[in-house]
């Protein structure tokens, strides 16, 4: 039975967005097809109609998990306190910390993704360079040389990705450490946002 252009594509996106959830929650190499294909609602065998290998697949969820984190932030912009300080405090939220499936790629992706295909390499880089774009963007006009807007927002993102990892690392051993880093990092990530 031949299956129209519209549920092909639907098809393709149920998959992608199901294979984006199980990386973030249990990394690239835990999650296989069948387990992807299941997840969104279909079988195994018409996995490869929509995608020459799991590589390719991982690009594919890579790619979606930044345009989901990135699509956030516009619904930052209406914020009293400034787009990028309602930015810092939803990234650096105990539910962040308690659910990395629906969060940002960069705290999930970022150690796992120097280990694996080139390409995925390469759109993990272009992801987090948006990032970097973006936290630039919103940054206070009183930051005004561009080499030293890229340079603070570089620093944020990079403290928002490292501390979040730590805060996920420490939740269950050491869950008052945990909260400790979310805490001590919303306060002087503030100051860099100044």
């Amino acid at each position: 039975m031949k299956v129209s252009k519209e549920k092909a594509a639907a098809n393709r996106a149920a998959i992608v967005k199901a294979a984006g959830r199980l990386f973030r929650e249990r990394g690239f190499d835990k999650v296989g097809v069948a387990e992807i294909t299941k997840a969104a609602g279909l079988t195994h065998g018409g996995f490869y109609g929509h995608f020459p290998s799991k590589d390719a697949l991982a690009v594919e969820a890579c790619d979606a998990a930044f345009e989901e984190s990135l699509g956030r932030l516009p619904a930052d912009e209406a914020a009293p306190d400034g787009a990028l300080n309602a930015f810092l405090e939803r990234y650096l939220r105990d539910i962040h910390r308690e659910r990395p499936a629906a969060g940002c790629p960069m705290s999930i992706f970022a150690m796992e993704v120097a280990r694996l295909d080139p390409a995925l390499q390469s759109r993990f880089g272009e992801g987090t360079e948006r990032f970097f774009e973006a936290v630039a963007e919103r940054l206070p006009d009183t930051v005004t040389d561009p080499v030293a807007r890229r340079a603070r927002a570089i620093a944020i993102v990079s403290a928002l990705v490292g501390g979040m990892a730590l805060a996920r690392a420490t939740a269950q051993g050491a869950p008052e450490l945990s909260g400790e880093i979310l805490a001590a990092l919303r306060e002087q990530l503030r100051a860099l946002a100044r």
